[in-house]
């Protein structure tokens, strides 16, 4: 299946980069390519747009589960004294990967609906276990 999209960073995501080496821009550089390219082969082998949004869910419950990680570390780094750029920055990313996700309009009504199926597929449950 064809999708159009096109994974970007944001430029406040690189701004917010402390001027060093560019290690962490690359790193972020390389991520991005590897998530679209991941993304670009699933959709590839997706049969229907089903089958795509189940991809594309896969991947926002990654990159939200990433977010949710990177954000629980800025208060501990800064507890610590260290800066939480690093943290920050990539947390934002994730972010805003997720939101360019749901940009394509025809994809994000079949995420929600992906989404709302897991849910019931998995039982509805309170709380995190």
């Amino acid at each position: 299946m064809d999708v159009d999209l096109d994974l970007g960073i944001p430029r406040g995501v690189l701004e917010s980069l402390p001027d060093d080496d560019g290690a962490a821009e690359q790193d972020i550089r390389r991520a991005v390519a590897g998530y679209r390219q991941a993304l670009e082969d699933g959709f590839a082998d997706a049969d229907t747009e089903s089958d795509a949004a189940s991809v594309a869910v896969n991947f926002l419950e990654y990159a939200e589960e990433r977010a949710e990680v990177y954000d629980e570390f800025v208060p501990e780094l800064r507890a610590w004294g260290q800066s939480p750029i690093y943290a920050i920055a990539w947390r934002d990313l994730y972010i805003e990967l997720a939101g360019q996700v749901y940009e394509v309009d025809w994809l994000a009504e079949r995420i929600d609906r992906e989404r709302n199926y897991r849910l019931v597929d998995d039982g509805i449950r309170f709380g995190k276990d």
